[in-house]
């Protein structure tokens, strides 16, 4: 599932094991776990997303090419 932590989805800190993506029209920032990127659900949004933006983000996240509803919806099916 994606994690907004207080105060870490507003700093650039994300913990050990975990990174940043932003999500949707707004860029929404989600801090994540780096498991994440072994699930074929969640590489498939990342393909999505490197079609149209590719793998850089000016603050260091990755940008995820897909409404916050779908997002939400995608991570909440991971473990």
């Amino acid at each position: 599932m994606a994690i907004r932590l207080p105060g870490i989805a507003s700093s650039k800190k994300v913990p050990k094991g975990h990174f940043a993506v932003y999500v949707g029209e707004n860029q929404k920032r989600f801090v994540i776990p780096v498991s994440y990127l072994n699930q074929p659900l969640f590489q498939d949004l990342l393909g999505l997303s490197e079609d149209e933006f590719g793998y850089s983000h000016p603050t260091g996240g990755l940008r995820i090419l897909c409404d916050e509803d779908m997002f939400l919806n995608v991570t909440s099916r991971l473990q």
